[in-house]
This record gives structure tokens, sequence and C-alpha cells, in this order.
């Protein structure tokens, strides 16, 4: 018993922040698309909201993105920025749209991060919170697996 409540403390330790950790704010970096809370909040849904500025989660298998195999291109919700193809995308069973790659320059990946909870990815143009990287993807590709929420995406289909 000593020795499972040892692992799981270690565990945390090496898991978890502590209080001095402080997460570098977003607000450090300029985004070509920036808006008060306020002109956000009235421009998004209140998930949309939760998701992209408040670096929130959705539920996984919510999003109707997660099975879509349509042809098209992944933008933001926040501010139409093209952020993956329909041809990196790939089905993860995590239950959330899943890509083994972005369009270059449209997403930045925040500091730090943990194998555990991946390292958080923002819309390179308004800072838009989109999900994580890990890297338990296609090996066949790039090995890594962006696990983004899907309320943070617009799907634009190709056009024939």
């Amino acid at each position: 018993m000593k020795s499972i409540l040892l692992l799981c403390l270690s565990f945390s330790l090496f898991t978890c922040q502590g209080f001095s950790q402080k997460k570098e704010s977003k607000t450090a970096t300029t985004y070509k698309v920036s808006k008060t809370e306020a002109e956000w909040k009235a421009e998004l849904t209140d998930l949309q909201y939760k998701v992209l500025r408040q670096e929130g989660t959705e539920r996984a298998f919510s999003s109707p993105l997660d099975k879509n195999y349509e042809a098209g291109t992944y933008v933001c919700a926040a501010c139409d920025t093209p952020l993956f193809k329909s041809e990196n995308k790939f089905d993860s069973g995590t239950g959330w749209p899943s890509f083994d790659r972005f369009i270059e320059g449209s997403v930045l990946a925040s500091p730090g991060g943990s194998a555990m909870y991946g390292i958080e990815e923002h819309c390179a143009t308004c800072g838009g919170h989109l999900g994580h990287v890990f890297i338990d993807g296609p090996r066949k590709t790039t090995g890594k697996r962006h696990c983004i929420n899907g309320v943070a995406l617009k799907f634009i289909p190709e056009s024939n």
C-alpha cells in the first residue's frame, strides 16, 4: 500500500506544475488579430469562448468535425486563419479532430507541457487556444498528434 501511495505521489510531482511555476501569459505576444475580451465574448459562442480564450476543452466525441472526412481546410473559428488540411487529418480514436501536421506558420506551441498533457497550441494570428500536440501520432509521417478542439475550428470544403 505504501509503495502505491509513494508511486502516485512521485508521479504527481513530475506531471503537475507547482504554485511557483507560473504559466507564461498569452498577453505577452502581440497577434495580428487582437480584440478585447468583450469583443471576443460577443463574437464567439460560450463554448468557443471557453476553449479559444480561456484554454478550456470541449467534451470528447462532441464535435462533428471529429468524424468529418471531406476534402477541405480547417480554419480558426475566431479569425478564419487556415490551420490544417484535410489530407493531414487522421482518426486517433481520442474523440477530437487530430492532425499529423499544421499549415506552416499558422500554429504556435506554448513552452512547457508534458508527455501526459501535451504542449498547448494556439492560432498564430489571434492567439486562440486550439488544443495540444502529443508525440504519439502516425509514425509513417510526423509522429505527432495535434489533438484539436472541434469548436476551435471551422471546416471549409474544397470547391470542386
